[in-house]
């Protein structure tokens, strides 16, 4: 199972300067990735969202491409992975929520860098890994199982 429900419903209970809105999107977000299953979750997604992560060359817009690479990657990344920390700005339309798990025998630390628009919708989802070897084998993991034609890139004959 990925991360504590109890932790993560503290996580998003600490958060107090977020708007109602981004609550409820962030308490849905930790729920989906406890149960290790975001089939739902383009409907957090803003139609304009966007995806990046240095495990890929530029980020990947709008929902159907964001949606299938938090999907990956959630099952990329479903050994022993647990939120511990979440800050959020002044305005509570950012929050960053801190990570680690494991990828083979690699541990790693990370980020969720999100923001928000006024309906609580995720506009933009960016990520940051260490260490490097962690982050190299990941972004490896990632390219092997994201699917081109979701992603708007069509295959090479």
């Amino acid at each position: 199972m990925i991360g504590a429900h109890a932790e993560e419903e503290a996580l998003v209970s600490a958060l107090h300067n977020v708007s109602d809105p981004v609550a409820k999107t962030l308490e849905r977000w930790h729920a989906m990735v406890a149960a290790n299953d975001l089939t739902e979750v383009a409907e957090l997604l803003h139609p304009d969202v966007a995806f990046s992560s240095p495990a890929f060359w530029s980020p990947y817009p709008g929902p159907v491409a964001v949606a299938h690479v938090l999907q990956t990657a959630v099952g990329v990344l479903a050994t022993d992975f647990t939120y511990h920390r979440s800050f959020a700005t002044d305005d509570g339309q950012h929050v960053v929520l801190e990570f680690s798990a494991r990828l083979e025998e690699l541990e790693l630390k990370g980020i969720d860098m999100i923001a928000f628009d006024a309906d609580g919708l995720i506009t933009r989802f960016e990520v940051m890994i260490r260490p490097m070897k962690s982050l190299a084998l990941l972004a490896e993991r990632m390219g092997a199982a994201v699917n081109p034609v979701l992603l708007g890139k069509a295959p090479k004959p």
